[in-house]
Parts: C-alpha cells; sequence; structure tokens
C-alpha cells in the first residue's frame, strides 16, 4: 500500500458512540471510512467492495462477530481482508478469534495512539 492512498476501513460496531469515535480517529489520519451497526450489514458490504481493513466488535445484533469472522475468511472473495477484533471482554477470546483468522485482538477502551498504532501495524503486514 502506498503511503499516498490511505486504506480503506470498514468499522463494525453497534454503539454508535464507539463507531463515531473511531471514525473522527481514523478520518483525521486520512483512512477511508465506512460502517455497519451489525453482522449483516458487514458482510453485504464487505462482499460488495471489500474493506483493506475491518473492525469488527464480537457483540454486535444478528450474526455474532466470530460469525462475520468466519464468513469473511471462508469467502474467496473476503478472505484476505484485514481484521481487527474489538472487544470489551478481555483477553478471553483472544485465541478463538485469532485461530478464526483475526489479524488482531483489541480490548476496550482504548487510546486513540493505540487504535492508530494497531492500524497501521496490521496495514504493513499486508
Amino acid at each position: 500500500m502506498s503511503t499516498t492512498t490511505k486504506a480503506d476501513i470498514l468499522i463494525v460496531e453497534d454503539h454508535a458512540t464507539m463507531r463515531e469515535a473511531m471514525r473522527l480517529i481514523l478520518e483525521h489520519e486520512g483512512f477511508e471510512i465506512r460502517e455497519a451497526p451489525d453482522g449483516a450489514r458487514a458482510l453485504e458490504m464487505a462482499k460488495t467492495q471489500p474493506p483493506d481493513l475491518m473492525f469488527l466488535d464480537l457483540n454486535i445484533p444478528g450474526a455474532s462477530g466470530a460469525d462475520v469472522l468466519a464468513e469473511l475468511k471462508n469467502d474467496p472473495a473476503t478472505k484476505n481482508v484485514r481484521v481487527i477484533v474489538v472487544t470489551a471482554t478481555g483477553e478471553e477470546g483472544r485465541a478463538f478469534v485469532l485461530s478464526l483468522g483475526a489479524d488482531e485482538y483489541f480490548t476496550k477502551p482504548f487510546s486513540p495512539t493505540a487504535l492508530l498504532n494497531t492500524v497501521e501495524r496490521v496495514l504493513e503486514t499486508s
């Protein structure tokens, strides 16, 4: 990815305030941001136009974040989407979602600096 082109990021989060906070931080750095409030919309958006990176909350309405992740990684059209799982659960689910194909496991609450550092690290490995 060139430094002149910023990544397309899809934020999948059911809490509007959290989505907005993440969007503001990422837009400020020049990323293209799209948002989905639930698993069904996230999958529809990802299949229509696969993002470079997806922030995926595990606890979302409809299909769970783990279900969305598994479906993304099993579909040839979306298997290369980088996924950062975001959760308030703590460390308990880390091994499980990484085994499903997540690129990173990120816990809430977080600082803007930690969010940006994680995005840069995950995108550098793509």
